[in-house]
């Protein structure tokens, strides 16, 4: 599944502190079509959004420092029309979703692990939407 635009090929953010994660994501979305980036911690991916300005950021939700939502939040601060896909293995992710909810924040949420196909197939529905 490849993804082509008359712009540009999507810029995709993946954060995860696991560096295997977001590399693996990172090679996998590169060679779907997309331009993607890894980022390692929260903070590292609100540093790297000021100057990439991704049109989508992937993030784990339990990080050390900054969580992925918190992270997703101030990325969607500075840039609105960039979506938003979390993804976790843990089941303390939900009180954190329904925090961001209060707060009038609503994300998709991928649950670990996700295979390549899959996420591919979410990521194109987020970014159709």
């Amino acid at each position: 599944m490849t993804v082509t635009t008359n712009q540009h090929n999507p810029r995709v953010l993946v954060v995860d502190d696991e560096r295997i994660i977001a590399d693996s994501l990172t090679m996998i979305l590169s060679n779907s079509g997309y331009d993607p980036r890894a980022a390692y911690s929260g903070e590292m991916a609100i540093e790297m959004a000021r100057n990439f300005c991704p049109d989508m950021l992937i993030t784990d939700v339990l990080m050390p420092g900054i969580s992925g939502i918190e992270a997703a939040i101030k990325v969607r601060e500075m840039l609105p029309a960039c979506k938003v896909l979390l993804f976790s293995g843990q089941a303390a992710t939900q009180n954190l979703l329904e925090t961001a909810s209060a707060r009038g924040h609503e994300f998709e949420l991928l649950t670990k692990p996700v295979h390549p196909i899959d996420l591919i197939a979410r990521m194109q529905s987020v970014m159709s939407s």
